[in-house]
């Protein structure tokens, strides 16, 4: 992917965090259609079509898979359901005994579905568009194992961290050879590049940061420069401002994907020379606000990002709320210089 082989492109390419999503009125259709949220995402056809829908309007220079972080603990066997308006639940896992529900040698059938869509991508994507796999890195999926939920503060987690490492470390052993084994079938099945979402990595201190962030990401990287050396990898640690280039440096992840509060600016400096790319950080609700203030805003990262190697993104996904000719208009400007 030419980002990733140091080139500055003028323009950058652009695509976002979330842009196959409830926005898209053709997305909702073809979500009726699917049932439950996890029917749409283990249906290779419909999967890859919601996939396909916002390249199709738009024109993105990749499509990001249709999936979601919490297919790796399905797979390990773990219950997980999607109530309409409640979000994520799932069967807790508050001890270290409750971790023998987990079946780590299971997870193959439940990611072939995932492969499949990869593949049905591949061949129905245009050439020139790249293919973006991605899985939720093992501190940010245990938030949701533990919690049974989403969480405001990850308090469940963070107390069994502290309580027992060890137990927790035998989680997130397990969290990171899921997501090897998940990633890997995904560049096999023609991904062209990677992103790990650590959503939650901003809610813990520094030292539990470099033990269930900055570790487990790096031994995934480290697999994945390995096994497939050509294909780049993007690391979104949340909220990690501060540790930002910590973690950069110690997982030695291909890019990183900007917050609204990080700079991508900042990044760029502070890795010049070392080809790592920067994306991001558009703030998600001005896409909702839209008009001339996201238009001079877009103005604005294009000039600072001028030069240097970038990918124009989101500081995190798009809303639901997000009107999609604000999008076109995100597309139209950063493509046409915003002037």
């Amino acid at each position: 992917m030419q980002p990733f082989a140091g080139e500055a492109l003028d323009p950058p390419p652009i695509w976002l965090m979330r842009q196959a999503g409830r926005y898209l009125p053709e997305y909702r259709e073809t979500r009726a259609k699917a049932g439950g949220f996890l029917d749409l995402c283990y249906s290779p056809a419909l999967a890859a079509e919601v996939t396909l829908q916002p390249i199709r309007r738009y024109g993105f220079d990749a499509a990001i898979l249709f999936a979601d972080i919490l297919l790796v603990p399905d797979a390990l066997g773990q219950s997980v359901r999607f109530a309409e308006g409640e979000g994520p639940l799932l069967d807790p896992l508050r001890t270290a005994a409750d971790l023998t529900r987990l079946s780590p040698t299971a997870t193959r059938p439940k990611f072939e579905r995932v492969f499949e869509t990869v593949q049905r991508l591949r061949q129905d994507l245009p050439d020139e568009t790249a293919l973006i796999g991605f899985c939720g890195a093992p501190w940010t999926v245990a938030t949701y194992m533990i919690e049974g939920r989403g969480s405001k503060d990850q308090a469940a987690a963070r107390l069994f961290a502290y309580r027992d490492p060890d137990g927790f470390q035998k989680l997130m052993d397990v969290l990171v050879e899921a997501s090897i084994e998940y990633l890997s079938g995904q560049v096999q099945a023609g991904a062209d590049a990677l992103q790990i979402f650590d959503t939650w990595a901003g809610s813990l201190p520094d030292d539990q940061f470099e033990k269930w962030v900055i570790h487990p990401t790096q031994r995934i990287v480290e697999a994945m420069h390995k096994q497939h050396p050509d294909v780049p990898v993007i690391g979104f640690p949340r909220g990690a401002q501060g540790s930002a280039l910590w973690y950069v440096a110690e997982t030695k992840v291909d890019g990183i994907g900007c917050d609204t509060a990080m700079p991508p600016y900042m990044m760029a400096e502070a890795f010049d020379g070392e080809n790592v790319v920067v994306q991001g950080n558009l703030d998600p609700l001005l896409l909702v606000a839209g008009g001339e203030a996201l238009k001079t805003r877009v103005g604005e990262i294009l000039e600072l990002m001028e030069g240097r190697p970038f990918i124009f993104n989101l500081g995190h996904g798009i809303v639901p709320e997000t009107p999609p000719e604000h999008v076109a208009d995100l597309v139209r400007w950063v493509r046409g210089g915003a002037q």
